[in-house]
């Protein structure tokens, strides 16, 4: 999967790998002439005494460096907008395809580990790619440069390479094996304390009413100890490297030294010649040293390309269709036509053979115990989760026959979880409709009794609201999020159970702005209290994800016992009260 994703990713960017190797080349074909011209002047200007040989020999050494300075230099600049590029472009990709996903492939992964491969796991391919065009590039290079000038100048001390080349590969595998499992496990715990974290911060009010800080803080870190302990083995592992690489070129440079005073003595070997030979002899294993830094990444790199790949080959279970229908007449009628629905890996489906239609311009409601079904039977109609039996029909079409952007584009949903996004009450209330104006705003807000406490913000409709609506009250927060919706102005509303926070009055109010300012809309409406649904046109009452009841509240009083039992139990409720 890592070859895959760089082959995929670094392709449109052929320029500018041409550009790193060719300066690399530059770069690694000038350090390896270096010592050439630095043995030519003690055999040919020290040795001999030409000062004028030393000067002008030295004069060609610097040019060299000053030429292998600014090519390593260009070569660093290219590698970096390579990495940088491939990097941005994968985080995009993910974001993108995470983006697209259903809340099915979300509750797969979970967010914590989604989170871990968009950043975290991103970042370690994006430092493999630029490590590879400083490192991985010249290292080759020099080492087998390194090898044709060593041969070059002295032939009789190349059995030398031949040993300690072998030992140091040696040596470096046995490591990067056991750093492999490692690395794999660094992912996942990584992924832990992500999803603790946000845990904790999502519920930080739970944390403090129950007085759980002290067992929050042992969770949390005992997952930190985790990843300590993973990156400690990781560590130590890396730490002994390159130790065991730098013993092996001290102990080659001794067997020069040693070995080379005998050629120097027996076989007039210049001195030069066998410093050359030296510092070829290190340039080559200081290559197979920047090979190994290069196995130290690749490992974890490969394993983060692995974690990547699997989210950008998940395909999302809600897609377009190839051919989308033509848009009909929108009027809003939504029919369950036998409608079936499990999430995956259940032993029973959530909902069983439901059917009943919702007639435009009319309300239905649905209600239930907890754990009935009705929030995932109203996320069937935006296709938050596509049926797995039957169909769900939307001005007579199957909504998995439309564009999923122009069904989204007829439905106003206010989600259980009344979420507001960190910016202005504006900027929140224009998600539904991005050129509202001032006027419909305040219309919106009027409806979905919100227009009293925005207008008592020192800013109005610029008031600043924090990330999840965190700075305005749980009623409030509901208030804007079906403010939200009715900006949109789709034909069809639905409200998951978006009345909860509300006072009764305040409740009772907004239901007759809806129904006096939007006759003709259709709602579909999920709620806890009898007295938000009893004059719906339309009420469904699940139990278990069946349909044991669908009529008006006076009906089903008389005819469902269900229903008849949360009416009374909720009259009792109030009575005690």
């Amino acid at each position: 999967m890592l070859w895959k994703l760089l082959v995929r990713y670094l392709s449109p960017a052929w320029l500018l790998i041409v550009g790193v190797v060719v300066f690399q080349l530059a770069q690694s074909i000038a350090s390896l002439w270096l010592p050439t011209l630095n043995a030519d002047i003690i055999d040919e200007g020290v040795v001999t005494g030409d000062i004028p040989y030393i000067w002008q020999t030295g004069g060609v050494m610097l040019i060299v460096s000053l030429v292998q300075v600014v090519c390593s230099i260009v070569a660093v600049y290219f590698g970096s907008r390579l990495a940088m590029g491939m990097g941005r472009d994968l985080r995009g990709d993910v974001f993108h395809r995470v983006v697209a996903f259903s809340q099915r492939e979300v509750g797969q992964f979970g967010a914590p580990s989604l989170i871990t491969r968009n950043t975290n796991d991103v970042q370690q391919v994006q430092m493999l790619v630029q490590v590879s065009a400083t490192l991985m590039i010249s290292a080759p290079m020099l080492a087998i440069g390194g090898v044709i000038m060593a041969v070059q100048q002295d032939a009789g001390l190349s059995w030398l390479m031949a040993v300690s080349i072998p030992v140091l590969l040696i040596i470096v595998s046995l490591i990067v094996v056991r750093m492999v499992p490692a690395f794999t496990q660094m992912q996942k715990r990584i992924d832990r304390v992500n999803q603790i974290l946000r845990e904790q911060l999502t519920g930080i009010r739970v944390v403090r009413a129950f007085v759980r800080e002290r067992e929050e803080r042992a969770r949390f870190s005992q997952a930190s100890d985790d990843v300590m302990d993973t990156a400690l083995r990781a560590g130590n592992l890396m730490a002994l490297m390159f130790p065991a690489v730098m013993l092996v070129m001290n102990v080659s440079s001794v067997a020069v030294i040693w070995f080379g005073a005998f050629q120097v003595q027996e076989n007039g070997v210049q001195i030069g010649t066998l410093f050359a030979f030296l510092t070829y002899l290190m340039q080559i294993l200081m290559g197979v040293m920047m090979a190994t830094f290069m196995f130290v990444m690749i490992p974890r790199a490969a394993v983060c390309a692995n974690r990547i790949g699997e989210v950008l080959d998940t395909d999302p279970s809600v897609t377009a269709p190839a051919e989308a229908s033509a848009l009909p007449v929108p009027a809003g009628r939504i029919e369950f036509d036998h409608v079936d629905f499990a999430y995956p890996g259940a032993d029973d489906a959530v909902i069983h053979d439901l059917t009943f239609t919702v007639e435009p311009g009319t309300t239905t409601a649905v209600i239930g115990s907890t754990g009935a079904g009705k929030t995932t039977l109203i996320g069937l109609v935006p296709r938050l989760f596509d049926v797995t039996g039957g169909a769900v029909r939307l001005d007579g079409v199957d909504v998995r026959a439309y564009d999923p952007d122009d069904l989204w584009s007829r439905i106003g949903l206010v989600p259980q979880r009344a979420f507001l996004f960190s910016g202005t009450v504006a900027s929140n209330l224009r998600y539904g409709d991005a050129d509202a104006t001032d006027e419909e705003l305040w219309r919106s807000l009027e409806l979905a009794q919100g227009r009293d406490f925005v207008e008592a913000m020192p800013e109005g409709l610029d008031a600043p609201i924090a990330q999840g609506g965190t700075n305005v009250s749980g009623g409030q927060r509901q208030r804007l999020a079906i403010a939200r919706a009715l900006a949109k102005r789709p034909e069809v509303y639905i409200f998951d159970d978006s009345f909860s926070a509300l006072d009764l009055r305040t409740d009772a109010a907004l239901r007759q702005a809806l129904d006096t300012h939007l006759p003709d809309a259709t709602k579909l409406v999920v709620a806890q209290r009898v007295s938000t649904i009893q004059h719906a046109d339309q009420i469904v009452v699940l139990d278990h994800g069946r349909a044991v009841g669908i009529g008006t509240h006076d009906d089903l009083v008389e005819t469902c016992e269900t229903y008849r039992e949360i009416v009374e139990s909720q009259l009792a409720a109030e009575a005690a009260a």
